[in-house]
This record gives structure tokens, sequence and C-alpha cells, in this order.
């Protein structure tokens, strides 16, 4: 078996990186469940030494989204937070970064209350204003840190124009693509020279798994991220890495349903007399309907939605029967959450207002589940509000 040359995404999902195992045939790649490899003699081995430095289920995992992103290189870490921080290594002491400023809550946490102790400095831009990324701009930038589109306010970045300013002042420029998957986006081909990812998110799918990747185009980045995921050694197990390689197989699909149930669900929502404002980049009333159009393949399985108070925000999240109060998002169940408490709750309540997270904000990943179900469960839940 062997990958077409020019093989498409679909494709891609389901035979990059893997082949059939060598000693026996089966055609999906085992769990190397193992910590070390035993060497035919002293400096002779089959390329695999210690486990923390190389494992096959690994390997394949690294490679098939990396050839999904259109990559040279991928990195497996313990969680997206984890590969996050292995990029943030690329840096020095006195450097500066450029973040969008609607980032996780968890990505805000890692920049503000860790890295700062270590002197790297930041400014948070509405990067959906190109004027307000060159306005962030310093002597001392050395990054441009991006999520398109945002957690939860779903604001898009123009990824072609925002490479093309840093790329200017010689800044490489990453994305967290989490939010899309590789399916809706792939920041690569607009300019990106990194790209991260929660895998525990879409590209596995099924909320069985946590683990992060990290996806290079630079020779530069890709020894220096190999050196680090080794030296620090905050890797993906054989066990989450087998899990998100199933579940890529899938991603293709899985993301049609979850785009289509998501844009039917958002128009819902905006024709409800009890809902304020929804924040979905397929509607036509979002700002950036336009780029989204242009830059994604359907609009994501995100949305965002407010209910005009904390109380009725909470009235509609006590009462849903089929969707899930949870964080996390991706996985083919839908589940509800609420930002303000939850994901962002690590967040300043003032920081919270000034990026439009208000406490009557609900956030819905929207999964695979029958669309009737769905619209129902919100439908009687927002009835009693």
């Amino acid at each position: 078996m062997k990958l077409p040359d020019r093989a498409r995404f679909d494709t891609i999902c389901i035979h990059a990186g893997q082949t059939p195992d060598p000693s026996t045939g089966a055609i999906i790649t085992p769990i190397y469940q193992t910590s070390t490899y035993v060497q035919d003699a002293l400096g002779v081995h089959k390329g695999y030494e210690y486990a923390r430095t190389q494992n096959p289920t690994r390997s394949a995992f690294e490679a098939n989204i990396a050839a999904m992103e259109n990559g040279k290189a991928g990195f497996g870490f313990a969680s997206g937070m984890a590969a996050t921080s292995a990029v943030m290594t690329l840096l020095k002491s006195g450097d500066h970064v450029v973040v969008t400023d609607n980032t996780y809550g968890g990505t805000y946490r890692l920049f503000e209350q860790v890295l700062r102790r270590y002197q790297l400095d930041f400014t948070y831009a509405d990067t959906s204003q190109l004027g307000e990324i060159e306005r962030a701009l310093r002597p001392t930038t050395k990054l441009l840190f991006l999520e398109t589109p945002t957690n939860p306010m779903l604001r898009l970045t123009d990824l072609e124009s925002a490479c093309m300013i840093a790329h200017a002042h010689g800044i490489p420029v990453v994305v967290d693509n989490t939010f899309a998957s590789p399916y809706v986006q792939r920041p690569i081909d607009f300019g990106a020279d990194l790209v991260v990812h929660s895998t525990t998110k879409f590209l596995n799918g099924h909320s069985d798994s946590v683990g992060g990747v990290v996806v290079a185009t630079r020779d530069d980045h890709i020894e220096w991220l190999r050196f680090v995921q080794n030296a620090q050694g905050a890797i993906i197990g054989p066990m989450d890495a087998w899990l998100v390689l199933r579940g890529t197989k899938t991603l293709p699909i899985r993301m049609e349903r979850h785009n289509a149930n998501a844009q039917a669900l958002a128009e819902f929502l905006a024709s409800h007399p009890k809902v304020t404002a929804v924040h979905y980049p397929g509607l036509p009333s979002h700002p950036q309907h336009a780029l989204a159009k242009a830059q994604m393949r359907g609009f994501g399985g995100l949305i965002a939605f407010e209910m005009g108070s904390l109380e009725r925000a909470r009235i509609v999240l006590n009462n849903l029967q089929l969707m899930a109060l949870a964080e996390s998002l991706g996985g083919v169940e839908t589940l509800i959450s609420h930002p303000a408490s939850m994901t962002h709750a690590s967040v300043p309540p003032e920081r919270r207002r000034q990026i439009g997270i208000g406490d009557d904000m609900i956030r819905v990943s929207v999964g695979i589940e029958n669309l009737d179900d769905l619209r129902e469960d919100l439908e009687q839940a927002l009835e009693r509000v």
C-alpha cells in the first residue's frame, strides 16, 4: 500500500503515516506499549532506543497529522497546552509575542502566570483587525500567535494577510487550529510556520483521549522541537496516539456533520426570540462571514450565543436533557458550556468583558447526533426561560 503523491485530504486522513505492520500485516498501526527496545548489539538497533525519544505509534500519529496540515513534521505532546508550551521554547528571555486577544483561557493562563516569570512579554490584540497586528509589533517581537476562529467569540483572522504582515518583519506565525480542524482550515496553506492542535478535540473526536501536536514547516523549528520533545519529555503516550489515529480516519465525514448541524442550530438560535445574540461564522450576520467562506471549508462545529443575563443562561444550561454540560469540544456528542465559569475562568472578569465574554454567554460544541433531537432539546430548555 502506497499513498499517491497527490492524494486528496480524505485519503490522507486514513493512510498518511501508516503502513501495514511489517511483522503481521495488520492494517491498523499497533499500540507499541513499551518503554524500551532491545538492541541487536552495542550501538546496533532498529531505529528505536527509548520510548520517550521514539515510539512507532507516535511516529505514525505525527506523520498523519503533519500530512493533513501540509507540514514537514509533526510532534506529539501530552496535551494541547504541552504543545503550546513546546512552541514557546523557541523564544528567549526578553522576547515579545503578539497574541490574539480572545485566545483560549488556558493559553492566557500559561502566558500570563507562567511564562511572564521567565521574562517573556505578551501583547493581546484583536487580530481580526490587521491594523491592530501592525500596531502591536515591536522590535523585540519574535512570534505572532493566532487563534482563529477564537474561543468562544468565533472571531476570525485573515490568515494570509496576517502572515504577510508578520513575515515582512521576519516574525514566524503559529496558529492554534483546534477550533477549525485541518478539514475546515489549513493555516500552512496561507503562510503559517507552525500549527498547534489540542488533539483531544476534533482530531480525536470521541472524548476519550488527551493530547496535543505541533506541525512545523521550517527546518530550524523542526530540529529544535525534536530536541525539546525529547528533552522535556511531555510526550503523547502510544494509547492516546492510537486513539487519535483512529479518530482522524473519520474526520472528514464527522466534520461534514458537525458543520451541517452547527449551521442549522445557529440559524435556529438566531431566529429565537429569547436569544439576544448568536456568534457563528456561517451566519450572514457574522462580521467576517465573507472571510469565513474564503478561508474555511464549512464553518465549524462551535456556536456561542447570549441569553441576556446569567440567570437566563443558567436556566438553559440546567434544563438540557440530551446536550451534556461539560468542558471540552469536538466530540461526536454535543457538549454545552459556560465560558465565563468554565473554559475562561482563569481570565480576569474585566478582561473577559473587554473581549466580549459575558456571564450570559453559552458555548455549544455541536455533535453529530440527529439534528431534530438537538433542536428539540434546545427548544425545550429555552421555553423554561
